[in-house]
């Protein structure tokens, strides 16, 4: 028996995993993403420890392992959870880009990723530590601003998590004048 079982014909050619398989993916999904939120309030916390402190040591100390939590942690949750997600989009009856609130909670991933890619720089500000260690000034507005990104991923990580909760009904325009 084929892991993939189909549907009834009015949705012939479209595919749905079995009961069993949908429901590992999904346990994969919620663990990765819980997981992920637990990782970017870690974050939330370093940073602040590291913005607040008056050791630079300490603070140093803090961006290294943020840097260490984002590439052991974070950039692994996210991709498992964007992975995840779409899988089980694809494979259930809510669709990628039907309803609103899968829609949504998929561009917040996006959105977490890539605040993650290009505006998070945890190496680049533990080196800052450490210039500022030998003499030179410590870089306050760049750690606030760090704070202020992880802050933003925290923000689209609980929003995503209380759409997947609450499901707020509405479907997306284009897919209304197609049922």
């Amino acid at each position: 028996m084929s892991v993939l079982q189909r549907e009834a014909p009015a949705a012939a050619g479209r595919w749905r995993p079995r009961p069993s398989v949908r429901k590992s993916i999904l346990l994969v999904h919620v663990a990765a993403s819980v997981a992920l939120l637990g990782e970017v309030w870690g974050l939330v916390v370093l940073n602040l420890t590291a913005t607040l402190t008056g050791d630079l040591g300490l603070a140093g100390a803090a961006y290294r392992l943020m840097g260490t939590l984002v590439f052991a942690g974070g950039i692994p949750l996210s991709l498992t959870a964007l992975a995840s997600g779409v899988a089980l989009g694809l494979g259930s009856h809510w669709g990628l880009a039907r309803h609103t609130w899968v829609f949504a909670k998929l561009l917040l991933l996006l959105g977490v990723i890539l605040c993650g890619m290009l505006l998070f720089t945890p190496e680049a500000m533990a080196g800052a530590m450490r210039a500022s260690t030998r003499g030179g000034a410590r870089p306050e507005g760049r750690q606030w601003g760090q704070v202020a990104v992880v802050s933003t991923q925290l923000a689209m990580l609980l929003t995503a998590t209380g759409l997947s909760v609450f499901r707020p009904r509405g479907r997306l325009r284009w897919t209304r004048r197609r049922s």
